[in-house]
């Protein structure tokens, strides 16, 4: 999960908001409000970092429309995420689409809690938090050690320290070779995205980042 920093609102969803008898359903403008969504967060899904696009990804409801029907409309509630096995069944569903109206604590936009610093990365790709609540929110709420996901990240990682191997040798890295990585997989490419998966990298070579300190 990777923190996302909320950028303004799009100018049809505050003049919706303002109309009587206004709700989600009849907003017409949901895809201007998706790529919105997209481009603040990198398109990247908001819990699991698989790659969203407009035509593939869902519009999440932190707090959910049925139980909080006043922020239906509010666009701090709103995250862009993946289709999470909609269709498949529960124990293959993950991120909003196995959430469903559960109330969760952690918030990938909450400015108190950056979820960067709570949840952590094993080599062999799961995710977890030393946060009880957390940590059984993301198994048994969001799903996402799936294995399907844990697999995914589990590659990217050994892709990426693979790469280091190939260019600098086994183990044999610096501290401004690790930054300049860590700076990579921090930063959005040319075309605005994020790389898929990336906080588990960055989790990974902060860790070794962390033995120069």
């Amino acid at each position: 999960m990777k923190r996302i920093v909320k950028n303004k609102e799009p100018q049809t969803l505050l003049q919706h908001r303002l109309k009587n008898f206004a709700d989600y359903d009849n907003y017409p403008e949901k895809d201007e409000l998706r790529t919105c969504l997209l481009t603040e967060q990198g398109h990247i899904c908001c819990y699991c970092m698989q790659r969203i696009s407009s035509d593939k990804m869902k519009i999440e409801h932190w707090q959910s429309q049925d139980i909080y029907p006043s922020l239906q409309l509010s666009y701090n509630n709103l995250l862009g995420a993946c289709e999470g096995g909609q269709g498949s069944p529960p124990r293959l569903q993950h991120c909003d689409t196995k959430k469903g109206n559960i109330e969760i604590s952690i918030n990938p936009t909450d400015n108190r809690i950056n979820c960067e610093d709570v949840i952590k990365y094993r080599g062999n790709g799961e995710i977890y938090s030393d946060d009880n609540t957390i940590n059984q929110e993301l198994n048994n709420v969001l799903n996402l050690n799936l294995q399907s996901l844990v697999n995914n990240r589990k590659e990217v990682l050994e892709l990426v320290l693979q790469q280091l191997k190939n260019e600098y040798g086994k183990g044999d890295w610096t501290a401004p070779i690790l930054k300049k990585k860590i700076q990579e997989w921090s930063s959005r490419q040319k075309d605005g995205k994020y790389q898929p998966y990336c906080q588990i990298v960055i989790y990974h070579l902060k860790k070794k980042l962390s033995r120069y300190a």
